[in-house]
């Protein structure tokens, strides 16, 4: 009867638990879905109440301590939430996908096994340019006569590669040199386990606008399908205050209390003192720092206090 009275009831998140299995679809033929998970909101809690005792008396509410939490950057009570996914992925998606090194990997492998026979392809309107001012990013979309050749001559180059790959395996070549001319292209299969803490760092660089497309088509499906669902009070605490909101360094600060007091010259003197307001023949030369603090001010609402043609030389 004691240890009765002394069990724990496993949490159990009742909207993850409909989707146990369930594929969730990503790209042409990609898929993330849910193996298990363990730890739900209250998980955190309680991992917080045990840290702190009764210093959390003043919050009375879950969400009031799990919000406090995520806007004071504690990690280890999110860290007690885990979940095992199942992925199956593009091979160039993945290169970023596995740089996450906080996770638990198990991935399918093409010298045990014949690579899996599907390729991600890319339809004739989705073919994007190379952005003009980030060199790891995309652009706008190319035509749409550019895109169906490109689409073209993508599937002849996965269909030699597929056949020459089938080929050597038929020819007696082993599997882990047959494999080596497969393209990027080619989908893999993972296990791949995290807490929830290091899940969240992984969605707020693979959700950001800035990552690339492919990923972050997966990592939207993880937060908004599944995360969503299996920790929503703090996945509303990380949308908040993590990937909706703004990072702002010294220099923003002072520059954005100059432009709130109407000081543009100040502001634009903070600016030019850090360099960031050099020029060239076309106007101000490009400045990471600089190009940042203007879309931070466009989103709060403020005026942009210097202009390319005040500054040319």
């Amino acid at each position: 009867m004691t240890r009765e009275k002394n069990r724990l009831d496993r949490p159990a998140a009742p909207g993850l638990e409909k989707t146990l299995g369930i594929r969730f679809d990503v790209l042409d033929d990609g898929f993330v879905r849910v193996v298990d998970y363990m730890g739900t909101d209250e998980s955190i809690v309680q991992a917080a109440r045990v840290s702190y005792g009764t210093g959390t008396k003043k919050v009375h509410e879950d969400r009031g301590l799990i919000r406090y939490l995520m806007r004071h950057r504690h990690t280890t009570p999110f860290e007690m939430c885990e979940i095992k996914l199942h992925v199956r992925v593009p091979m160039d998606c993945w290169r970023q996908w596995i740089r996450h090194r906080t996770a638990n990997v198990n991935e399918y492998s093409t010298r045990y096994s014949e690579a899996i026979d599907a390729a991600q392809t890319t339809p004739s309107h989705a073919w994007r340019q190379q952005a003009a001012a980030n060199r790891q990013g995309s652009g706008d979309f190319l035509d749409s006569e550019t895109g169906e050749y490109l689409s073209g001559r993508e599937k002849e180059l996965q269909d030699v590669a597929r056949e020459v790959y089938e080929e050597r395996l038929s020819k007696g070549v082993a599997r882990e040199q047959a494999r080596k001319d497969l393209p990027l292209s080619t989908y893999t299969e993972a296990y791949w386990k995290i807490d929830l803490h290091n899940l969240f760092h992984f969605l707020s660089l693979r959700m950001d606008a800035h990552a690339q497309l492919e990923i972050r088509s997966y990592a939207n499906t993880i937060g908004n399908e599944i995360v969503a669902k299996w920790c929503p009070i703090a996945w509303e605490a990380f949308v908040d205050y993590r990937l909706n909101a703004l990072l702002l360094t010294r220099l923003d600060k002072e520059i954005i209390e100059q432009i709130s007091q109407g000081n543009l010259d100040e502001a634009n003197q903070i600016a030019a003192d850090n360099g960031w307001l050099s020029t060239g023949k076309t106007g101000l030369k490009s400045n990471r720092e600089r190009q940042e603090l203007e879309t931070k001010l466009t989103a709060l609402g403020l005026s942009v206090p210097w202009k390319d043609d005040i500054h040319k030389p």
